[in-house]
């Protein structure tokens, strides 16, 4: 058996080549691309009978090496994928077309057709993208209450983030006028907002157990718990304590880092996002929040002389097993267990933060 070349017609669009092979009841095909180069090999009935039938065409340009084909009974159909979605001036690399090739008319389209015949294939496309979103929206049933959620969610931030730049900015100022000497009087100053403030933190643990927001209970609570103990059982319950400089940096600390979370669950109660405020948001924790925590342990061990000496929450024990039982043993207790929460909530940080870049890439791109 001779090997002989069939007849081939082309035609392209802006990404992809069309050629039609007229090789009927083909067998053995053998179709790849190297080096920009089609190579066909295939036995068939052709214009010379049955015979092994092959041929080669360089491109013009670059193609991507995935070849996809199809064969019938009549014929065989080849698709190649252009590398760039660009009109080609010619098929072959050589300015002279092969004899065996010619054009196909009935897929043949010029620039301007094709051009045509694409914008109608966007267009097409949005519009069963925009069905398919609405569609899909008319199966979700919405929440009547939606606007009243998120309405109160924006207004317990909002009064959450002016409570806290004012504690923020009323610290910032006494600092600068007063220098150290308004690290010892903190407490007397900033007191009542801070405890107005952490009382309304306890919402944060409510409002994911009803479902108004789409957190964790458990860290939302292990970072008021630890906040009120420190604010209402360390510095409230003991004068001692309350005009400690560490009060002063416990405070600051504690009011940076919710100047900057507050405003961005307020935003985003009105779907606005600013990416500065998001990036501070999910990146300025790394370093406040262990300080913060620092600053509660020093708190803490500065207490236990004190509670032990005014046996302050003490429990009376039967003279069996002796006087009392320390309430200074659980601060020693809860020491540990503050580390132990801050490792939860900034592993839970640190992958609210992946998350959101993770996110924002994909938006980008």
């Amino acid at each position: 058996m001779q090997t002989l070349t069939p007849h081939v017609y082309w035609a392209q669009r802006h990404g992809d080549i069309y050629l039609r092979v007229e090789l009927s009841d083909a067998k053995n095909l053998d179709i790849c691309v190297q080096d920009n180069t089609l190579q066909f090999k295939a036995q068939g009935h052709g214009a010379k009978g049955d015979n092994d039938y092959e041929f080669s065409l360089d491109f013009l340009e670059p193609v991507k090496p995935e070849v996809s084909h199809r064969s019938t009974q009549r014929l065989v159909n080849v698709t190649v994928r252009k590398q760039e979605q660009r009109w080609w001036d010619r098929l072959t690399l050589q300015e002279r077309k092969p004899l065996f090739l010619a054009p196909d008319f009935d897929r043949w389209l010029d620039e301007s057709d094709a051009e045509m015949e694409l914008q109608a294939k966007v267009v097409r496309t949005r519009e069963e993208e925009k069905i398919n979103k609405v569609s899909i929206e008319s199966r979700i049933r919405k929440d009547p209450y939606l606007g009243l959620k998120k309405g109160y969610l924006f207004m317990y931030n909002l009064v959450q983030f002016l409570g806290f730049s004012w504690i923020f900015v009323n610290m910032t100022v006494r600092l600068f006028i007063l220098g150290q000497d308004s690290f010892y009087d903190t407490f007397h100053t900033i007191a009542d907002m801070m405890y107005f403030c952490q009382m309304m933190a306890v919402a944060e643990v409510i409002n994911p157990l009803v479902g108004l927001v789409k957190t964790g209970v458990f860290p939302a609570m292990i970072q008021v718990v630890g906040r009120n103990v420190i604010l209402f059982v360390i510095f409230g319950s003991l004068e001692e304590m309350q005009n400690k400089a560490v009060v002063f940096f416990v405070f600051y600390l504690w009011s940076t880092i919710e100047i900057f979370r507050y405003p961005f669950y307020m935003l985003a109660c009105i779907d606005t996002d600013w990416k500065l405020l998001t990036w501070l948001r999910y990146s300025i924790w790394m370093p406040l929040y262990p300080l913060g925590v620092l600053a509660e342990a020093i708190a803490v061990i500065q207490s236990l002389p004190i509670f032990d000496e005014t046996r302050l929450y003490s429990i009376p024990l039967p003279t069996v097993l002796g006087s009392s039982f320390s309430f200074s043993f659980t601060l020693k207790i809860y020491l540990v267990l503050m580390f132990l929460g801050l490792f939860i909530n900034f592993r839970h940080l640190f992958r609210q933060r992946r998350r959101r870049m993770r996110s924002r890439k994909r938006k980008m791109n």
